[in-house]
């Protein structure tokens, strides 16, 4: 698996992530398709095995579950320092004033917390999961800064939020002489391209990487059109899709099905072609879903094909707020 520059940082990573949302415990507040404890080894170890080094969670995820499960997975088929190792902070943990947002209170923490559930004394990349309006980003920012000297985490990240803020953090950070962002996770398909206006150009200018997330629209990309599964009727960012990119789903079946390649695959070579993507996350649920990733990477789009699959897009509000 090559390994590749996150940003202009010095931290390398795989060039794809897994995606460690899958895994938790659905009793604690996780989607009911997650898969279990045991569920999940599978894929960890499939992970280890392919070179996927670099893994994503985050404190919501599962109400804290998956933290621990990539934890331990990380003790049982890997090493700490083999592992790149990514978490994100602000969504809501509990009802207090540290329980949620961006606070100084919260980040530092939530920092702790997320510790203890990985088993961990660090993390490589800590993010902002959201922009918070309600706190000033000088203060975001010093904390996070903080997190860093501290020793807790190595870089830190953002994700899903509009070109300004995301700027106004950035540029906050430069002028006091903090941390600065290394990465922006964001959506990122043949499905929500609203990125590639604002965000990419930003990203590009300021040497961030930027690691997608639902790489293959939540698997809307990875099947025909109008098939159903259980994540369709449960996962609420599913709501962002809709008739109109039936056209897109039907591209990529076509470009499929000319290369006698699964359709997952065109969808995450598309998503590797653009020069400002580092790593896709990619989430997996089913022994082929890596396997297909990795195959992704030796896939060169034509011309062509990529007309073809852009073709049919349709503009829509970038998803940032859930």
């Amino acid at each position: 698996m090559e390994q590749i520059r996150l940003g202009q940082s010095g931290l390398r990573v795989s060039r794809l992530a897994l995606g460690c949302m899958s895994y938790g415990d659905s009793s604690r507040g996780g989607h009911p398709w997650v898969l279990t404890e045991d569920q999940s080894q599978d894929f960890f170890r499939q992970a280890v095995e392919l070179g996927i080094t670099f893994w994503d969670t985050a404190n919501v995820y599962s109400g804290g579950s998956s933290e621990e499960f990539t934890g331990r997975a990380i003790r049982m088929y890997s090493r700490r320092e083999d592992i790149v190792l990514a978490t994100k902070v602000h969504g809501h943990m509990h009802d207090g004033p540290g329980g949620s947002g961006l606070s100084r209170k919260a980040i530092l923490e939530n920092i702790d917390a997320s510790l203890r559930r990985l088993g961990t004394d660090y993390v490589d990349l800590y993010q902002i999961h959201r922009f918070d309006p309600l706190v000033e980003v000088e203060e975001t920012m010093e904390a996070l800064h903080d997190v860093v000297k501290a020793g807790k985490a190595r870089y830190i990240g953002a994700s899903s939020m509009w070109a300004w803020q995301f700027s106004k953090m950035q540029y906050t950070a430069r002028l006091a002489g903090w941390t600065e962002f290394v990465s922006m996770q964001d959506q990122y398909n043949l499905m929500q391209r609203e990125e590639e206006r604002e965000m990419y150009g930003l990203c590009a200018d300021q040497g961030v990487g930027v690691i997608p997330w639902s790489p293959l629209g939540r698997g809307r990309l990875t099947r025909p059109w109008g098939t159903d599964t259980t994540r369709n009727g449960s996962d609420h960012m599913m709501r962002h899709y809709g008739d109109a990119d039936a056209a897109v789903v039907g591209a990529v079946e076509k470009v499929a099905a000319a290369r006698g390649v699964p359709m997952a695959q065109i969808a995450l070579a598309w998503v590797l072609k653009n020069p400002v993507v580092t790593a896709p996350i990619v989430g997996a649920t089913k022994p082929h879903h890596l396997t297909d990733a990795v195959a992704a990477l030796e896939i060169h789009l034509t011309d062509d094909e990529i007309s073809a699959l852009e073709g049919a897009y349709v503009s829509r509000p970038p998803s940032y707020f859930g």
